[in-house]
């Protein structure tokens, strides 16, 4: 059987670049100034001072002497060569654990992976004995390594089964590390599907719900309210089953639990009838947009808006049943795909003949550029130089060209349909905040965009497309950012982003601290005025004592924080499924 990890001892396998201090190079050297010659004689030493140093002499001579025959070389030293330090390899037992675009990393020695509910049973209780950390952490997917710890960590990568269909409720329990592609695969034959996707397809159904995750369409939750019930492991008090009928209370807390009430051994999920879609790919801007807003909301199951930087184009993406009695569209596209691409493919041989000089010292071969994707040409474009504003625009515009020659539609199944290609290793910063009701939407959403655009541009943020744009439905998962106790709420969210096109450390660290510049700017201007929260997925903790303490206070405003420790304390008294950034967040009273 095909598991999601192939090895035991990581998630992502990742290139290492291990630098030793002692061994960099300065990168600002001490120019050598020689002491000028001069004409005019030096004064005479004096017998003392010559005395003086002839001592020292006699004694670094009679230290060297005595430090030589005490500590004699092997008879073979002479005939060795000198070599650089080097670091003693990684202990065998030591697993290194990555999220996939490898901005956070850990190294642990407790790395398990049970196969069955038993063997998770016993772990959790022995951890629980010796106090000892196995946070739950799934396929590593998370921009924020929100499952990482280096003390221990638990992954349900080889508990991926399919436990039971009933085709008449068109529901199904799953073991939760069961992949979201894998579960789709196995449940077609039953004429059912998810409701709703994210971006891809490689997450655990456990990590996926626990950390509220979403796709897109105004009138469809996140994917947490696909949950009916659930089984989890939890130190305290075992497996315990939980649903809208049984414990409902905690049900709704530990549906969108972080991890940290209990390890996800089993989930049972509300599924629907699979269909046909056909995705509308169409070039728009803001002010047709602000025309159609409102139906686009309401009569579309799926839709997302794609905004790109420095232009006033918005690409938007609707998803739609089938019409049964119009069938699929007929529409054929204007373009092909290779003239859709021509013109990112020209800005990139006319980038590289700029930055030649660039290009040749990384010492990469000139990839074959017809073979290459969308996004991986933006990918390339943007590694040339991805903090200069001026190439940043200009990669976005040929974005633009690119979707205005993709405009067309597709048919497909939705698992294959509501998929997104995100491009490479990348930051992302996703906000979720309240957009009024479908039958009345506040236009709030595109007031966050128009605001944000606008402080891109006085900023001179160099700010990569897209910036995303989804709806949902509300969430009545309590710890969910898109919680209401109204029903026909709605909720926007907005993903921006800086990708990481190279594995080169300098590089990386610019655009890390660019990033978390273009972020802070977006949090201190939008974030409290539209209401808007991180998705869990993505929120990253503040360094900063003073800003730390500022987000758990705000955190108290928007969730049932006391609640959610208290039930953290009844059902993980020893804290062994938490980890930094849950303690960072969610500190106990008695740790305050």
């Amino acid at each position: 059987m095909l598991r999601s990890l192939t090895s035991k001892r990581s998630l992502q396998s990742l290139l290492h670049y291990h630098h030793h201090p002692l061994l960099r190079p300065n990168p600002h050297p001490t120019p050598f100034n020689p002491r000028p010659f001069s004409s005019t004689p030096g004064p005479t030493t004096s017998e003392s001072e010559l005395r003086k140093y002839i001592g020292y002499t006699l004694l670094l001579l009679g230290c060297g002497a005595a430090t030589y025959y005490s500590f004699p070389f092997p008879e073979n030293a002479k005939h060795k060569k000198a070599q650089l330090f080097r670091y003693a390899p990684l202990p065998d037992d030591l697993h290194t654990v990555s999220n996939w675009s490898g901005t956070h990393e850990v190294q642990t020695r407790t790395f398990l992976q049970p196969e069955a509910i038993e063997e998770l049973e016993g772990i959790v209780k022995t951890a629980n004995e010796k106090k000892q950390r196995i946070r739950p952490v799934g396929s590593g997917l998370s921009p924020n390594g929100i499952g990482l710890t280096r003390a221990g960590m638990v992954n349900l990568a080889l508990m991926d089964m399919v436990l039971y269909v009933d085709e008449e409720k068109k529901t199904v329990t799953v073991q939760a590390g069961i992949r979201v592609q894998q579960l789709v695969d196995a449940i077609k034959e039953y004429g059912i599907t998810l409701q709703n996707f994210a971006s891809i397809r490689e997450q655990q159904i456990g990590g996926i719900v626990q950390v509220g995750a979403h796709g897109t369409g105004a009138k469809l939750p996140p994917i947490d309210e696909q949950v009916i019930s659930m089984k989890l492991v939890t130190p305290a008090k075992g497996t315990i089953e939980i649903s809208k009928e049984k414990d409902p209370e905690l049900f709704y807390l530990a549906r969108c639990g972080l991890g940290g009430l209990g390890v996800v051994a089993e989930v049972t999920l509300q599924c629907v009838e699979r269909q046909e879609l056909v995705e509308h790919t169409f070039l728009s801007n803001m002010k047709d947009i602000k025309k159609n807003h409102k139906k686009f909301l309401s009569d579309n199951k799926h839709v997302k808006y794609l905004h790109i930087p420095y232009t006033d184009a918005v690409v938007v993406v609707t998803c739609n049943p089938i019409s049964k009695s119009r069938g699929p569209p007929k529409h054929k596209p204007k373009y092909t795909t290779e003239e859709a691409l021509q013109h990112v493919r020209v800005l990139y041989r006319e980038s590289l003949k700029k930055y030649r000089g660039q290009v040749a010292d990384s010492g990469s071969p000139e990839p074959e550029i017809d073979e290459l994707s969308f996004t991986e040409l933006r990918d390339k474009l943007l590694a040339l130089d991805p903090l200069n504003k001026e190439h940043v625009i200009e990669i976005n515009k040929a974005e633009v060209e690119f979707w205005r020659k993709s405009e067309g539609y597709r048919v497909g199944w939705s698992d294959e349909i509501l998929g997104f290609d995100c491009g490479g290793h990348q930051w992302v910063s996703e906000t979720c905040f309240p957009a009024g009701t479908l039958s009345k939407p506040s236009m709030k959403d595109l007031e966050y965009i128009e605001e944000l655009m606008q402080l891109i541009e006085k900023e001179s943020v160099p700010a990569p497309a897209p910036i995303e744009q989804r709806w949902t439905a509300c969430s009545k998962s309590r710890m969910s950012p898109a919680y209401s106790s109204a029903d026909d709420d709605i909720f926007s969210w907005v993903g921006i982003i800086m990708y990481l096109p190279t594995m080169d450390a300098r590089q990386r660290r610019q655009i890390t601290e660019e990033f978390f510049h273009y972020r802070h700017m977006t949090q201190a201007q939008l974030w409290d005025h539209y209401s808007a929260f991180e998705h869990w997925a993505k929120i990253e903790v503040p360094k900063d004592k003073e800003e730390l303490a500022a987000l758990q206070e705000r955190l108290k405003k928007k969730f049932p924080v006391d609640a959610y420790n208290q039930a953290r304390k009844e059902l993980d008294p020893n804290r062994i499924l938490s980890n930094n950034m849950l303690e960072k967040l969610f500190p106990s009273s008695e740790a305050v």
